[in-house]
Parts: structure tokens; sequence; C-alpha cells
């Protein structure tokens, strides 16, 4: 059976369990307003009824000023209204004062949500204000490193069987959602908008990291009716991210969908398999606000020697990427639609990446390329590429230009034309 119906089919079968869902306790916030902390009044109704009841957040801003942590078994959270996590810089980079539940690369979350068989709605309505623009704008285009303590937006840590429908993140100051250690988890309607609106950076991207969701150690994840406007990943596959399924994504500049990076940890194998990506719009958006839009979707692992450690360092990991499929896929004026590439932040001389990606296929691209090369394939020669597949690739280049295609250490591929694929001594850093 496809992967694609047993997404809409899992989908299909959460509504009708939610919608037959009664409970019988039901708790019922309102803001206090005033700029008076909600922390203890939403922790109260959370304990009282996250297990076994309905948990109502009436339409408002609530103001969030320290970290939360929601534990729901069977249980539903009607979130009419925002989460505002106020602006303190220095308390939020205290580590003291976020959750370190995501282990890869040891992101910092200012709010959890574990347990099993719930669902958070916020109806269209409601979500996070994570008032990013005061953090990009400080940080500007100064370096920023993963791991540095800037907060994750929302997180989704050791649950299952759980839903999250029409919520939208206003400004993530980090990755806009995570979901890690979980499974069987459905993301019904997400939106997340990280846009620079300081006319200081105008024409520059300072929002960097604002990822859509980042994935790891997952199972059965399903993201369907999404918009994303990030200067990163749109979508970010990591490592032992497993039968995934996301439909009905756009994209709204960034650098595309990303599987990685991978590899970072030397003694912890990364396993990305079967995973499905269909109906992917990738737009290019005013490029004096937000000038990037790198990849439709691109691969990427660390060399082969490790240098440094996790998490701004690492190298030498192993594992293995197969069974994807990106199919009806649009891009407007991206740089590079399908890119792969083994050596993400290597050094020359490293040992080459023995992470190997086999059994991917590209099917039906259109739009337009900023740059003659539609597929630049540059993959590990202690690891091959193998059984790669494409169909019905029509993406437009520049005017005068003929498409180009690389391929190097590329073992088997079908449906490129025939000796398109050159620079076989090509190396990427």
């Amino acid at each position: 059976m496809p992967f694609g119906l047993v997404g809409s089919r899992k989908l299909a079968i959460f509504a009708t369990l939610c919608a037959a869902q009664a409970f019988a306790k039901t708790c019922t916030l309102k803001p206090l307003g005033h700029g008076k902390s909600d922390v203890s009044q939403i922790e109260a109704a959370i304990s009282e009824c996250g297990h076994g009841g309905t948990t109502v957040f009436q339409p408002g801003e609530y103001n969030i000023t320290r970290k939360m942590h929601w534990d729901l078994v069977n249980s539903r959270v009607d979130l009419h209204g925002s989460l505002n996590f106020v602006f303190d810089l220095p308390y939020w980079m205290d580590p003291a004062s976020t959750y370190r539940v995501i282990f890869i690369q040891s992101q910092a979350s200012w709010f959890v949500i574990s347990g099993h068989d719930f669902t958070l709605d916020a109806h269209g309505t409601g979500g996070i204000v994570g008032n990013g623009q005061r953090w990009w704008s400080w940080y500007g285009n100064a370096t920023r490193l993963d791991g540095d303590g800037r907060p994750v937006s929302l997180t989704l840590s050791n649950v299952t069987r759980g839903t999250v429908k029409d919520f939208t993140v206003q400004a993530p100051p980090f990755w806009c959602n995570a979901v890690a250690d979980s499974r069987d988890v459905v993301y019904d309607g997400m939106k997340c908008v990280a846009e620079n609106a300081d006319e200081t950076w105008f024409g520059q991207n300072i929002v960097w990291n604002t990822d859509g969701i980042d994935t790891y150690r997952s199972d059965n994840i399903t993201m369907v009716n999404w918009d994303i406007t990030s200067g990163d990943d749109c979508l970010a596959i990591k490592g032992n991210s497993t039968n995934i399924f996301a439909s009905n994504i756009t994209c709204r500049g960034g650098t595309g969908i990303a599987f990685g990076s991978l590899g970072q940890y030397a003694d912890l194998p990364d396993y990305v398999e079967n995973v499905v990506l269909e109906d992917i719009t990738l737009i290019r958006p005013d490029p004096q606000v937000q000038p990037l839009l790198e990849h439709g979707v691109y691969f990427k692992s660390w060399t082969g020697t490790r240098i440094g450690f996790p998490p701004t360092g690492g190298g030498a990991g192993g594992g293995r990427v197969s069974g994807v499929i990106a199919r009806n896929v649009r891009v407007d004026q991206v740089t590079t639609p399908i890119q792969l590439y083994q050596t993400n932040l290597g050094h020359p001389g490293d040992a080459p990446s023995k992470l190997q990606f086999i059994n991917l296929t590209f099917e039906n691209w259109t739009g337009t390329a900023q740059s003659s090369t539609i597929v630049d394939l540059e993959c590990s020669p202690a690891a091959p590429c193998a059984d790669l597949t494409f169909r019905d690739i029509n993406v437009t280049v520049p005017s005068g230009e003929a498409p180009a295609y690389t391929c190097v250490n590329v073992a088997s591929a079908a449906g490129l034309p025939s000796g398109a694929c050159t620079g076989e001594g090509a190396v990427k850093m």
C-alpha cells in the first residue's frame, strides 16, 4: 500500500478518535492580563485536567515567563489564545531556564509536551508568540552556533499517539518545532513565521536556525498542511527518523527541506528510512526581507574524520539513508533544486564519510531555478550513492543556459539525460 495512503488513513483515524473522546473534567482559563505571568494558573489547569480531561484556553494572550512542561494523557487542550514567551534574553539563555530533552546538539526548549493519546488544537487562532525579532536583531549576523541556548518554541518529547492541530508559531527565536524520542504523532495544520522586519538587516538573512521542524529518534510522524516562512530548513529530517510522511507543505524562503546533518556523533549511527514528501511548494520571498531559497530537497552528512565534539564539532558517524521519495515538488527560483553532499563543516584532508545514501526517488518536479545545476550529487567514495531514480524532472534554468547535472561517486542512477552527469572528481567543501 502506498505510504501516502497510509498517512491519510492514519490522519483520518486520529480525527475520528479525537471526535469520539468525551472527557469528564474541564478546566477553563482566561489571561490574567496587566503584565502578570500566567504560568502558575496554566500549570494548575494541566495538573487538574491534563490526565483524562479537557483544558480550554479562552482567546487572549497568556504571558509565559518561565519554562513549562505539560504531561498530557488521554486528554485534550483547546488553545484559542496565544502563549506569549516574554522576551528576556539573559534569563532564557541561562541553561537552568530551559529543558534539555533534545539530545542532538544539546538543544534548549522552553515548552515541552510529553505523554500519550492527546490532542492539542489551536483552532487556527492560537499558538505561540516567540518575540523572535528582538532575538534576531540582537544577534544580527553575528556567528550563532547550534546548542548555544536559544530555545525551540514547541517540543514534543517522549510522545506516543499525539496530535497537534491548526497551530501557529509567530517569530520563533530558534527552531519552530521539534519532535524527539516519539512515535505516532500527527501535525495537521502548522504555520511558522520567521520573517525579518528590522530595516537594519534588510537584504540579509538574520533568521538562521528558524527551522520549521526537526525530527530526531522518532517513528511514524505525519505532517500535513504546513506553511513555513524561515531563513533555514523548512523541514529537517535528522538521525533515526523513520516512517515520516509530509504532504501539502509550503516553504517560503530558507534552505529547503533537509536530511541531516547526519554522522555528527562518531559512536551513534544515524538511520533514516521510509520518508515520503509529496505536494511540496518552495517559494522565494521578497529578497530585501529574506534573500534565501537555496535548495528544494538536500542531503548532508559530516565527513569521516571527527573534528572536535558535539554540539558544535564532530563527524565520523556512520549509518544509512534509504527509502526516500520526493514527488510533486514545485520550486520557485530555487538556487539548486536537488543536492547531496557529504562534507558538511568538513576540512581538506578529512577521511570520507561512511554514511550511505541509497534508494532515493525524485518524481514530478517543476518550476524554476536560479542556476543551471538542477541536480548536484557529491557522494562519498567510501559509501557511493546507489539506486537513485529521477522521473519527470522539468525545472527551467536561466535563459540561454543548458541544464547541468553533477554526479560524484554515484554507483547507480536512472532517469537523468544520457551523459548528463559530469564532475566525477569534484570535491565539495
